[in-house]
C-alpha cells in the first residue's frame, strides 16, 4: 500500500464523521436483513404491541449499551473517575473532571449513533410500529363495524397486519388503516431525525462554550489523548513480550521461536511450585508490581529489586 493511500486511510480512521457514517450504514443494512429474515407479526390479540415494541426497542437497547461497552475510553474512566472500589491514588482536579464530562459526552454521542439510526430506520420503514399499534386502531367511523362485537373487533384489528385473516369487506379498511400508521410512523422517524440532529449541534455549541480549554488546545488535548492511548499499547506489547522472553529464557534456557538451541534448561520441581502462584496486581509500596507467573525466575539474580528496569543484551 503506498504512503498516500496509507495516510488517507489513516485520516478516515480518525475522522469522527466517517466512523459514525459506516456505524450508521451498518446498523441500517443489519435492520433491513433482520426485519426480512426475522419479523414476523403474530396477528394475535394482546401480542402483537409487545412483539413490534420488542423488536423497534430492545435492539435499540442492545446497540446502546454496546457502543458503550466497546470503546476501551469508557472503561478507562470508569477505574479513574467512577470506580471506588479501587485503592486512592491521586487527588482528581476539577480540571480533570471537567474534561472527563467532555470525554464522557463524547462517547456518548458515538455510542447514541446505532441506536437512533436503529430506531430511525425501522419508523421510516413502518413495519414494526404496523404491527404494534394494530390493536389500538380507531375504527369507529367505518360502517362495516357497527354490527361486530368488541372481541370480534379485537381479533381483526390485530389480523390486519397479515393479510390472509381479513375478512373480504374489510380489506377498504385495513389498507386505510395501514397508511395511518405508515404515516404517523414515518412522521416519528421524522421528528426523532430532526431532533436527534438538533440536539447533536447544541451538544457540540455547548462543548465548545462550556470547555475549560481554548479551542486550539481542546484540538491539542483530543489529539494527545488519541496518540498517547496508541503509543501506550505499542509499548506496553513490545515491553511485555521482551520482559516475558527474558524471564522464559530464564527458566526454560532458550527463547521461543529461535532455531538454533544448543542449550536447555530442565525446570525443577521447586521452580513449577514457585511458578504456580500468580501475583497480577501492583499494590502497596512495592516499587515495582509482578505480572507474571514467572516473577521467581528474576528474583534468584535479585533483577525485581532494580528501581531502573532491567538491561536487555544481546
Amino acid at each position: 500500500m503506498s504512503p498516500t493511500l496509507n495516510n488517507i486511510v489513516s485520516s478516515l480512521q480518525r475522522s469522527g464523521t466517517f466512523i459514525n457514517s459506516l456505524i450508521a450504514a451498518s446498523t441500517i443494512g443489519g435492520q433491513q436483513l433482520f426485519s426480512s429474515f426475522t419479523f414476523k407479526c403474530p396477528c394475535q390479540v394482546g401480542k402483537n404491541f409487545y412483539y413490534g415494541s420488542a423488536f423497534l426497542l430492545i435492539p435499540a437497547l442492545l446497540l446502546l449499551v454496546a457502543g458503550y461497552a466497546l470503546r476501551s475510553q469508557m472503561w478507562t474512566m470508569s477505574r479513574e473517575y467512577c470506580c471506588s472500589c479501587a485503592p486512592p491514588r491521586r487527588r482528581i482536579s476539577l480540571l480533570e473532571r471537567k474534561l472527563a464530562c467532555l470525554r464522557f459526552f463524547s462517547i456518548t454521542g458515538r455510542a447514541l449513533v446505532a441506536p437512533l439510526t436503529w430506531l430511525a430506520a425501522t419508523l421510516l420503514t413502518g413495519t414494526y410500529y404496523e404491527c404494534a399499534a394494530s390493536e389500538f386502531a380507531s375504527v369507529d367511523h367505518y360502517a362495516v363495524f357497527d354490527n361486530v362485537s368488541a372481541s370480534r373487533r379485537e381479533q381483526i384489528l390485530a389480523g390486519f397486519p397479515c393479510c390472509k385473516s381479513t375478512p373480504s369487506d374489510m380489506i377498504q379498511v385495513r389498507d386505510e388503516v395501514a397508511l395511518l400508521h405508515r404515516y404517523q410512523s414515518q412522521m416519528l422517524g421524522w421528528i426523532l431525525i430532526t431532533l436527534a440532529t438538533v440536539a447533536i449541534l447544541v451538544s457540540r455549541c455547548l462543548a465548545t462554550c462550556c470547555s475549560p480549554l481554548p479551542t486550539r488546545q481542546h484540538w491539542y488535548w483530543t489529539n494527545h489523548l488519541r496518540n498517547e492511548r496508541e503509543l501506550f499499547e505499542q509499548a506496553a506489547e513490545q515491553h511485555s513480550r521482551l520482559l516475558i522472553t527474558k524471564r522464559i529464557q530464564k527458566l526454560f534456557g532458550f527463547i521461543p521461536g529461535k532455531e538454533d538451541v544448543k542449550r536447555i534448561r530442565i525446570p525443577s520441581c521447586q521452580d513449577w511450585k514457585e511458578i504456580s502462584a500468580p501475583s497480577l496486581l501492583c499494590m502497596g509500596d512495592d516499587l515495582q508490581g509482578h505480572y507474571s507467573f514467572l516473577r521467581d525466575r528474576l528474583d534468584e539474580e535479585s533483577e525485581e529489586s532494580k528501581s531502573e528496569g532491567i538491561e536487555l543484551r544481546p
